[in-house]
């Protein structure tokens, strides 16, 4: 599956707050810069408010391209080893949806030394578990085990880095397991793909951002050995990889265990190139519905293209969803939940369901979606959802408002840094690597929060939170309406 839960544990990896490069980004964004003012900014929270969480890392790159990041953390006797490829179900190729999301099964069915689903049991069997996800830009591995079995789950990964057993068999079998996941999980599944798998594909216009990414079913069963193979040989070398380690350990030695085992694994023969995802800019709104089979209750989504990443817009779009979206306290949760009592709750976010603000890089949705009763139409919904939005774009924020939102952006971030035995760490080390080459922007990005200002907000909410650039789609629930055609 998307997100391949390889145990019996379910892995959140949410930062509530995401986003990144964007389709919709003004010619005018430039690369976040400190100004004078945001500088005045940033000192002035400095002297009322702790000094920011750092993360200690070195960073290294081996003769193959190899990107290997070392954070030490001796909280508890175990580490995490996480090797990110740079290849999401965004660009798989045109004429095979889904073929990343396969391949990231094949990597689970053997490797030179370890037999089919041998890399599973390895793991478990030494006390650790596993998982593995494929999202938009990466398709990511990793393992938490005890500390001193580092060197073991470093030779196990190179060993399938080194070479996969892509066989018929192998390919034939995941074929039907991810063929019955689709099923499962989407198909069979009442608001399946509600609404993270179907708003890209209404609100974007490039297709690698657009297609089907879980798969069609026809393509799925088109992939051939050689296509297998071929992706392999081009996606899946060191010098489009990344190799994060967090957790108990001396960052000399496991230097040392990593070039043992992954120095000698040769870089992809021909230079690795990437198809144009960029966006055009949304010049008017789309109103898309879609009728789900399985639904007793109607559903609705909205979704706003964000700025592009790691600009000034962008770190300000991070602290909008935290206002209107994140929590209870959230403007929209006041307004859809509490005061019109349209629904119960309201989720989303940037990058919302498929990883968090700050581990992607492209055309990026801020979403949101809730599930409501019947007799409730489209334009009752946005005469909320608008009167909400609207006083962003007519006035600033008040500084309480907007302070209240860093303490919330904060907090979720200390919370992805820190989750899951350093898992959260080591996916944005990973990720910053294979995106900016610089995973130390880890270090940086409470410091583009703390540059944000009303105005900022305003000037962000009055380009991005636009009627035009905004994709509402509204869920038909077919379930009920055969009730009441059989009633």
């Amino acid at each position: 599956m998307l997100f391949r839960c390889l145990t019996a544990l379910a892995v959140a990896i949410g930062l509530a707050a995401c986003g990144q490069e964007s389709p919709s980004a003004p010619p005018e964004s430039k690369p976040a810069a400190v100004t004078e003012q945001a500088a005045a900014v940033i000192e002035a929270r400095e002297k009322t408010t702790v000094e920011p969480f750092t993360v200690g890392l070195t960073y290294h790159t081996l003769d193959n391209g190899l990107k290997v990041i070392l954070s030490e953390d001796d909280t508890a006797p175990v580490v995490t080893v996480a090797v990110y490829y740079n290849i999401g179900f965004r660009i798989e190729p045109q004429d095979r949806t889904g073929f990343a999301h396969l391949f990231e099964h094949m990597m689970f069915q053997g490797s030179e030394n370890l037999g089919k689903m041998e890399f599973i049991r390895l793991v478990q069997s030494n006390g650790g578990i596993l998982n593995g996800s494929t999202r938009y830009d990466f398709t990511n591995y990793f393992e938490i085990v005890p500390a001193h079995k580092l060197e073991t789950m470093l030779w196990a990964e190179a060993d399938r880095m080194r070479g996969l057993a892509i066989t018929d068999e192998n390919l034939a079998n995941q074929q039907g397991v991810v063929k019955n996941e689709v099923k499962v999980n989407v198909l069979n599944q009442p608001y399946g793909g509600f609404p993270w798998l179907w708003m890209p594909q209404y609100a974007n216009e490039n297709w690698y951002n657009s297609h089907n990414f879980y798969g069609d079913l026809e393509d799925l069963d088109a992939a051939s050995i050689n296509d297998v193979a071929q992706f392999f040989k081009q996606y899946y070398a060191p010098n489009n990889a990344a190799l994060a380690i967090v957790g108990d350990f001396d960052s000399d030695e496991a230097l040392a265990m990593v070039k043992k085992y992954f120095s000698d694994i040769p870089a992809s023969p021909e230079p690795i190139e990437f198809p144009d995802i960029s966006e055009p800019r949304q010049e008017a709104e789309k109103a898309e519905s879609r009728r789900d089979p399985l639904a007793t209750r109607p559903g609705f989504a909205f979704a706003y293209h964000v700025p592009e990443r790691l600009t000034p817009e962008w770190y300000a779009m991070g602290l909008i969803d935290q206002i209107l979206l994140q929590g209870d306290d959230s403007l929209l949760h006041q307004a859809l939940v509490k005061d019109a009592g349209m629904t119960d709750s309201v989720d989303g976010g940037i990058n919302a369901l498929l990883g968090n603000m700050l581990n992607y890089k492209g055309p990026m949705l801020w979403t949101a979606s809730f599930i409501h009763d019947a007799g409730i139409g489209r334009e009752d919904i946005l005469v909320v959802i608008d009167g909400t939005v609207e006083q962003f774009k007519s006035e600033p924020v008040d500084q309480a408002t907007l302070d209240r939102a860093i303490v919330k952006w904060r907090s979720a971030y200390y919370d992805q840094i820190n989750n899951f035995f350093g898992f959260g760490r080591a996916d944005l080390l990973a990720s910053l690597a294979l995106f900016d080459d610089k995973p130390d922007l880890i270090n940086e990005f409470e410091k583009g929060i703390l540059a944000v200002t009303p105005e900022l907000i305003q000037k962000t909410a009055q380009e991005y939170l636009r009627p035009a650039n905004r994709t509402t789609l509204v869920l038909e629930a077919g379930a009920a309406e055969e009730v009441q055609d059989n009633g």
